[in-house]
């Protein structure tokens, strides 16, 4: 395969049932360049391994007077360099090919697998994990395929040349053969404990990585705190934990690479001692001890190709076997069974209406008992965020947690039971802390999508008005800005605007997309109250027909739901309109009023002495107003006439 060619067509099924097991199977994806890095090696090196008989040849020849015989050997020397010089290029050709090659091939099958599982990829592995296994470990993973596309011809080379030394001097190369195979396995014994400790140093490195980004995502809040040193002196120590572990492997390598430069330069004295007697005896010729003392000096060289080969199974197999750990995630049924890595038919831009059409109606948990009604606007209230969080993933079709609860059904057909594209494109689910990526707004928005709703009416539904004046100035700012705001860099992450900004951006971007059922996780949880009123206004106009679930617990958000859903212990503890559950059950009414015991038994009261609903604590727009503080000067929304034009 040709570097041009990359990224694969398609990267295959991963033999994920160990970390040995992977890297057999990477070995097999790229048989073909392999062999090639076989043969031109063989090229590079054999002539190399008989470099020795060209020199002792020539060597013979001054001693014996021969012309002829010089020459030869001369005319051999200069065609083994031409092949060794041609070889040696190639071979590196070939050699790197196959890295980058596997690499790239493991990084696709990291890249599908996180794009199958999405936001439980994390949840299941840590996020610092997940960046070391597609850096560190696929570079890892790499090397041990470039060392092996060098190894193999080193094998075949130095058993020719052992094979010629018995044949040309058996007296010596005998003595060779039987010492070879031991030099090659003494480092072996060695091998699992510098394995142990190079694994320990990439723990170790994971967790300071993990700590370095978590302080990077969250020094806004850190500064904030005042804790940006106590976050130092936390990766200060990790990294010290890292250096010890790196210099304890250090050692332990140190004491190999000693073992191999020892024992070959026993063997040689051995070799050279011994072909010394023979020759004062007549038994070989100068000549001959030459070539002996060069081919034995010539088989050192494969073996430091063994011990790096060596060295990088030990580095590479923890790696595998970690990539092969993430990749054995699947999207597990109600069965527990493998729904398949959404290689199926491609779902159509149109949400569900296109080729995948079947997949529409009513949006049914049977595990909690939720429905959500087609075409109606549905609000979800949840006592723990972070259970909200958790159904929310499973309407979307992910994994269920616990895996033994049954399917989310989407118009009677289980969403664990489909291809994962087929499912996303039903059912769009926006986390509560969504993520922007860097690029310009129209960027942002270029979803695939029917097209029903185009990105001026989403932006205006998501009341991004002061979002795109902020982005207009900074485009205007730029030196090759035009002022346009669908122009405007966003920066990674959205890091440049406020939490209220970037969680209306994200929903004006799950908005374009249009899908048939749209599962919002919070859409306004950092959004001010006078905002978050027009947005929930706008919402129910902009997804009129579509099905449209947000999980809230802001009463501005239940005030304009057409049913809401009462979620307590895993199970629907009541559901109807806001007002209704407002006044009649005490447990709603606790968690979306924030009632302490006493303001319980005190509502309680009032209302036995007959107090009307609707007025007081439940007025939920008022509760949402005095909710909001502050925050609506920042987030203030309203798209102005210039955003309309632009786009």
């Amino acid at each position: 395969m040709q570097l041009r060619d990359l990224p694969h067509t398609d990267p295959g099924e991963p033999d994920v049932r160990s970390g040995r097991h992977f890297l057999v199977w990477l070995g097999r994806m790229q048989l073909g360049g392999q062999v090639a890095a076989l043969l031109w090696g063989l090229v590079w090196m054999l002539p190399l391994g008989a470099m020795p008989l060209a020199v002792g040849t020539a060597v013979q020849a001054v001693v014996d007077r021969d012309g002829g015989k010089l020459a030869v050997a001369g005319a051999l020397l200069i065609a083994f360099g031409a092949l060794i010089a041609l070889g040696d290029s190639m071979l590196h050709r070939a050699a790197v090919t196959n890295w980058i090659t596997a690499a790239s091939r493991v990084q696709q099958l990291l890249a599908r697998k996180a794009a199958e599982l999405g936001s439980v990829l994390t949840r299941r592995v840590a996020a610092g994990e997940v960046v070391a296994v597609s850096t560190g470990d696929v570079e890892k993973i790499g090397w041990f395929v470039e060392s092996f596309s060098r190894f193999t011809a080193a094998l075949v080379t130095a058993l020719a040349v052992t094979a010629g030394l018995v044949v040309y001097a058996p007296e010596l190369g005998i003595v060779v053969a039987i010492a070879l195979p031991v030099l090659a396995l003494a480092p072996l014994p060695l091998l699992p404990y510098a394995t142990r400790r190079a694994d320990d140093q990439r723990t170790k490195a994971g967790r300071a990585t993990e700590l370095a980004a978590d302080t990077v995502a969250g020094l806004r809040v850190l500064r904030g705190i005042g804790g940006e040193e106590l976050f130092l002196d936390r990766y200060r120590e990790a990294s010290q934990k890292v250096r010890t572990a790196a210099v304890r492997s250090a050692r332990m390598w140190a004491l190999i690479h000693a073992v191999q430069v020892a024992l070959p330069g026993v063997l040689l004295v051995i070799v050279v001692g011994h072909g010394v007697g023979l020759a004062r005896s007549g038994s070989i010729t100068v000549g001959e001890l030459v070539t002996v003392y060069g081919a034995v000096t010539f088989l050192l060289f494969p073996m430091h190709h063994f011990a790096e080969l060596a060295m990088a199974y030990s580095f590479s197999r923890p790696s595998a076997k970690r990539a092969a750990r993430v990749l054995a995630l699947t999207r597990a049924t109600a069965g527990g069974g493998d729904t398949g890595n959404g290689n199926g038919p491609r779902a159509g831009g149109d949400g569900g209406s296109g080729e995948h059409g079947w997949l529409e109606g009513e949006l049914h948990d049977p595990a909690t008992g939720l429905r959500a009604a087609t075409g109606r606007l549905t609000a979800v209230v949840c006592g723990d965020p972070d259970a909200a969080g958790r159904l929310a993933d499973r309407l979307g079709g992910h994994p269920a947690e616990p895996a033994d609860l049954p399917s989310v059904r989407l118009g009677g057909v289980e969403l664990d039971g489909v291809p994962l594209v087929a499912a996303r494109a039903a059912v769009l689910v926006q986390d509560k802390d969504p993520m922007l990526l860097s690029g310009t707004l129209a960027d942002l928005l270029d979803v695939p999508a029917p097209g029903s709703v185009k990105p001026a009416a989403a932006l205006a539904a998501a009341q991004c008005g002061d979002v795109l004046t902020a982005l207009a100035q900074a485009a205007a700012e730029a030196p090759d800005g035009d002022g346009a705001p669908m122009g405007a860099p966003i920066t990674e992450r959205g890091r440049s605007l406020s939490g209220g900004q970037r969680q209306r951006l994200a929903l004006a971007r799950s908005l374009v997309a249009d899908p048939e059922v749209l599962v919002l996780d919070e859409p306004t949880s950092a959004v001010d109250s006078h905002t978050e009123a027009r947005i929930a206004e706008s919402l129910r106009e902009i997804r009129a027909g579509r099905t449209t679930v947000v999980f809230t617990s802001s009463p501005l958000l239940l005030d304009r739901a057409d049913t809401v859903v009462f979620v307590q212990d895993g199970a629907v503890a009541a559901e109807g309109p806001h007002r209704e559950l407002l006044h009649g059950d005490p447990a709603y009414r606790a968690v979306v009023t924030r009632e302490t015991e006493d303001e319980k038994q005190e509502a309680g009261g009032v209302r036995d002495a007959g107090a009307e609903p609707g007025g007081g604590a439940g007025d939920g727009r008022a509760v949402g107003d005095e909710a909001a503080g502050d925050e609506g000067v920042r987030d203030e929304g309203g798209v102005p006439q210039m955003m309309e034009e632009t786009a």
